[in-house]
């Protein structure tokens, strides 16, 4: 029986399943705050490959934690992915300072939290009473939106300089298979003033060291003068970046692409939930494809959305 939803699955997405989800937190050392865990997984099936979930920073008070994403986690789970979600100590909830090192938007720290996920993805299952060993610990990706987009591309091997001391900073994570970034921040050499004053980290990212396959997921309405004068800033990723990269641009979605960060939120300027669903099918068919390479749900899914006109994929 299929689960309710205003757009149904059709090939090649299997039908929806059922999922369970699991919230606890995780003692890290060194780290101000425990780390904050929600663990989404099928209820049954073995193998399952493993999403790590990167929120963004946005103004909402709770969809930047682990209480945000539904509509991209519940998604994955229901269509064969473990998916762990992060708090990341930039969220709303923590109210942690923002005048440290890494200033508003802990950005070493974000990466940080999805390596330790790695570190410790074992310890983790092992916590979630219906996973155990039910995950494919060799089949894992990350997947970001605005910020989090950011975190993604760093573990692809962009590269930041530090503030403080002026070291570039390479955070990059090879045992990531896949990555996914909707919507990531651009060039630092393009950063808008209002961006630069309150996220000045932001100025030192660059993209000619991301080597790792990644998928980057752009809206052509997203733009604000605010974060770059440019109207594709946001393609950056693509763009500047080494091959391969794939880029899927969606036509007339802004930076929520429908209502992506949570059901019925009020941030969100574009609702649709049929650009809601091209991005989660696009996204899946993605990971799909780059982790199971025999699997042809991209070459299915990209097609659908070239023919119904509501956006376009290019590839390097």
């Amino acid at each position: 029986m299929p689960l309710p939803s205003l757009i149904p699955d059709t090939a090649p997405l299997p039908q929806a399943t059922p999922y369970l989800s699991y919230t606890f937190t995780l003692k890290v050392a060194d780290r101000p705050r425990p780390m904050e865990l929600r663990v989404w997984a099928p209820q049954t099936g073995e193998n399952l490959p493993v999403i790590l979930l990167s929120h963004g920073h946005g103004a909402s008070n709770y969809l930047s934690s682990i209480r945000g994403y539904g509509p991209l986690a519940e998604f994955y789970a229901a269509h064969g992915f473990v998916v762990i979600q992060v708090t990341h100590l930039d969220s709303t909830t923590l109210a942690l300072a923002p005048t440290g090192p890494e200033g508003a938007l802990f950005w070493r720290s974000r990466a940080r939290d999805i390596s330790t996920l790695i570190d410790r993805i074992a310890e983790i299952a092992q916590a979630v009473p219906f996973l155990g060993t039910r995950l494919d610990s060799t089949r894992l990706a990350v997947v970001g939106h605005s910020l989090g987009a950011h975190t993604a591309t760093l573990l692809c091997g962009a590269q930041m300089s530090d503030a403080h001391g002026g070291e570039v900073v390479d955070l990059r994570e090879p045992r990531l298979k896949a990555a996914v970034a909707i919507a990531p921040p651009g060039k630092g050499s393009d950063l808008g003033g209002w961006a630069s004053e309150h996220f000045p980290a932001l100025k030192a990212t660059r993209f000619d060291t991301m080597t790792q396959p990644a998928l980057i997921v752009v809206g052509d309405a997203d733009y604000t003068p605010l974060f770059s004068a440019r109207k594709d800033w946001r393609s950056d990723a693509y763009h500047a970046a080494p091959a391969p990269k794939t880029l899927a641009t969606l036509f007339g979605a802004q930076h929520i692409f429908g209502g992506i960060s949570g059901w019925d939120a009020s941030e969100t300027s574009d609702e649709s939930p049929q650009r809601v669903s091209d991005v989660q099918r696009l996204t899946w068919a993605y990971l799909r494809s780059a982790l199971y390479p025999e699997d042809t749900a991209w070459v299915g899914v990209s097609a659908d959305i070239a023919a119904r006109n509501v956006g376009r994929t290019d590839q390097k």
